[in-house]
């Protein structure tokens, strides 16, 4: 089979793969924080071995030819260091006192907090359609985090998921006039960079990097460390961005980054299945407001891109 109706059927197929294989990595994180990983440790292992299998296919793409122009420097530092090492630290982190679906329904919230501060920064008001998005967006975070309820989360949880959020939208602020380099030159080179910061951070001491050679779990099952070191530097990283890439360049930016919201259902039912997180049927309908209310964000407002050498619209995922 070929034409345009097969290359749209990949292109989906590839999308749903990649969200399903970034959002297993909570639960991969989770199962080495619960044996005495630290959240540094896990980011500088699944950062440094990405970069590690990225290399291969990034030394083809230069040595078919590919240069850095003017700005590429700039745009690819701000991804290693505020998209990829900060969302993923702050992820990680909250990750350590919230269940996993939770901490990426905050991250996931980057969407309203852009269209909040843009808001403020230029006093123009939001199409009626983008603010019902942002309310019903807002209303179902209320429901996760069960603020009223008997045991509401932790707030160190909710302050590194609003941390992981953060860090997506400053990087989506810079990308949108930063010349980035093609999208795998930017996340091989992004991962890294972010690697080498992480592993800054933990020898200066700012933040403790600890590593454990401990058996871990997944779904009850005993498992090795490195097995689940592999799993998410190899299946939940760069197969996941792998994919991503190649969803957008058969999908198109915006169509791509409705089905990458399938990622939180992927990290939902991951977290229960992998490490036996069970959402509230409260938290359940609240997941489904944030993700109903971000989607309608993104189609008012069109998902964050920028423009290759071709013309063409690239997205980049953050994590």
């Amino acid at each position: 089979m070929s034409g345009p109706g097969w290359r749209g059927e990949v292109g989906l197929a590839l999308a749903l793969v990649s969200g399903a294989t970034f959002g297993l990595s909570g639960s991969f994180a989770r199962s080495l924080l619960d044996v005495g990983w630290s959240p540094l440790g896990v980011v500088l292992a699944r950062l440094s071995g990405a970069a590690l299998m990225l290399a291969v296919p990034l030394i083809i793409l230069i040595g078919r030819g590919w240069r850095p122009r003017p700005g590429n420097g700039r745009a690819t530092m701000i991804y290693g260091t505020v998209a990829i090492a900060g969302t993923q630290l702050c992820f990680f982190s909250a990750v350590q006192y919230l269940d996993v679906g939770v901490a990426l329904l905050l991250e996931f919230l980057a969407p309203v907090l852009l269209l909040g501060w843009t808001w403020w920064r230029t006093r123009t008001a939001p199409s009626r359609l983008t603010s019902v998005g942002a309310v019903v967006a807002i209303a179902g975070l209320m429901l996760v985090i069960d603020i009223a309820g008997d045991a509401p989360l932790h707030p160190a949880g909710i302050g590194w998921g609003l941390g992981a959020a953060v860090c997506v939208c400053v990087y989506f602020q810079a990308a949108a006039t930063a010349d980035a380099p093609p999208p795998l030159i930017l996340t091989t080179a992004g991962m890294a960079i972010g690697a080498a910061v992480i592993a800054a951070v933990g020898v200066l001491g700012l933040l403790p990097l600890q590593l454990n050679t401990a058996d871990t779990s997944l779904a009850s099952e005993p498992m090795p460390w490195w097995a689940v070191v592999l799993l998410l530097a190899g299946v939940s990283t760069a197969a996941a961005y792998v994919t991503g890439i190649m969803a957008i360049a058969r999908l198109g930016s915006r169509i791509a980054s409705f089905v990458g919201l399938s990622e939180v259902l992927a990290a939902v039912l991951g977290a229960w299945w992998l490490v036996a997180e069970r959402p509230s049927v409260s938290q359940a309908i609240g997941g489904l407001l944030v993700v109903g209310g971000i989607a309608t964000i993104r189609h008012a407002e069109g998902s964050p891109v920028r423009r290759d050498r071709s013309g063409d619209s690239v997205a980049h995922t953050p994590r």
